[in-house]
């Protein structure tokens, strides 16, 4: 398993930008934006390997990762 894959990564669709946003709470603010999800996703996994890599070569502290935390089903109550 990539260390990557121990961040959630999200994409949604923001009405104030009318544009698809990809977003990795907890590991990295920003992150990226664009009219097609499929391709926002792609961009945000490559985003978010960039930033494990970087965080290596700096000798920071990964951040908690963010994935099996069942957010999912949690989700699942507030809607």
């Amino acid at each position: 398993m990539k260390e990557s894959a121990r961040y959630a990564k999200i994409v949604e669709w923001s009405e104030e930008d009318q544009c698809y946003v990809g977003s990795a709470p907890g590991l990295l603010y920003g992150g990226c934006h664009g009219d097609n999800e499929r391709e926002v996703f792609d961009q945000l996994c490559q985003i978010v390997e960039e930033t494990v890599a970087v965080y290596h070569q700096t000798g920071r502290e990964m951040p908690p990762p963010t994935s099996n935390r069942d957010y999912a089903n949690k989700m699942q109550g507030v809607a």
